[in-house]
């Protein structure tokens, strides 16, 4: 059995091991795969995993071996999943397997913008406390978390496990949600009945919801206008849910306060994004998922999931 893994070094730069499939057949690993080395580096294969190599009808119609393909990710749009049913390939993918990583980068952009740790930092580094004339002193204001309004849109597992951390801090959860009102209710979560009035009323705004046609740019220059100027925008999610270029203006002109985001429309950005400058605009290169405890069980699913597969009970297909 031929195992070919197309793009392993996010997943596994070196500190984690590859034994899980390893055990399972012949394993070639590679790095990185560019797009005119996909077929020669996937003939033969009868199980492909793939993170961000592109596996269209037209790949898939010339691997005539192939039986299996393991997104290691949880979005799956990197392969014409159609076109592979139709073939009779099994596509699965990891669910779940980042949820409290990604909850916590939540709460260190939001913490990082309200408390500005890293600005003070540096300002201690740079010698300000020794010359300063008080015991203390603060380069902006440090807010308050609780007793905010903490906003989500999208309540699967990482927006529950992002609501119960912002629970913790004293603020109160609202969310747009499919569940009934008496439902969250008993999470300690309160119902907003639209968009529009959870934007309008959120002090801090974090999105958790899929990247679909209903969602991409969720976050436009319409909605934006509705948020408070002291508001806080985080995105963990995808970067196409927001408008990049409705965002930045918003931030330049102060019309919202400020924006922590771990994923951009373009990664990496190689024609750039006018929120890479812009005013209180806090970017992180997509690793809010990319906890070492993360990755292992990433990898740990994915090698369960072939596995599953070769048992003849295929798990969290797509």
């Amino acid at each position: 059995m031929k195992i070919v893994v197309l793009d392993g070094y996010a997943a596994n730069p070196g500190d984690l091991s590859w034994e899980g499939l390893e055990s399972l057949g012949e394993l070639v690993v590679y790095d990185r795969t560019a797009p005119e080395e996909l077929l020669g580096r996937a003939a033969g294969a009868e199980i492909l995993l793939t993170n961000k190599v592109l596996i269209t009808e037209g790949i898939l119609n010339a691997l005539p071996a192939l039986r299996y393909i393991g997104v290691t990710a949880t979005g799956y749009n990197v392969v014409d999943v159609d076109a592979a049913h139709k073939r009779g390939v099994v596509v699965t993918n990891i669910p779940a397997y980042s949820t409290m990583s990604v909850a916590q980068m939540v709460m260190a952009h939001l913490l990082n913008i309200t408390n500005h740790i890293d600005l003070h930092a540096r300002s201690v580094r740079d010698g300000e406390w020794e010359g300063c004339s008080d015991f203390c002193y603060w380069k902006e204001p440090v807010t308050e978390l609780d007793g905010l309004t903490f906003g989500i849109v999208g309540l699967g597992h990482t927006g529950m496990a992002t609501a119960r951390m912002a629970q913790a801090m004293g603020m109160k959860v609202v969310a747009v949600s499919s569940k009934d009102a008496a439902s969250l209710r008993a999470l300690g979560i309160a119902k907003s009945e639209s968009y529009e009035e959870l934007f309008s009323s959120s002090d801090v705004l974090s999105l958790h919801c899929p990247l679909t046609p209903e969602t991409h740019h969720i976050v436009d220059a319409r909605r934006l206008s509705l948020m408070k100027p002291s508001a806080i925008l985080i995105n963990t999610g995808r970067g196409p849910l927001v408008d990049e270029q409705a965002l930045a203006e918003a931030l330049n002109e102060g019309r919202i306060h400020a924006a922590g985001v771990d994923v951009l429309e373009e990664e990496p950005p190689r024609h750039g994004s006018p929120l890479i400058g812009a005013r209180n605009c806090y970017i992180t290169p997509h690793i809010a998922w990319a906890s070492q405890a993360a990755r292992k069980r990433l990898l740990d699913i994915a090698a369960a999931n072939v596995q599953a597969f070769l048992s003849g009970e295929p798990a969290n297909v797509v």
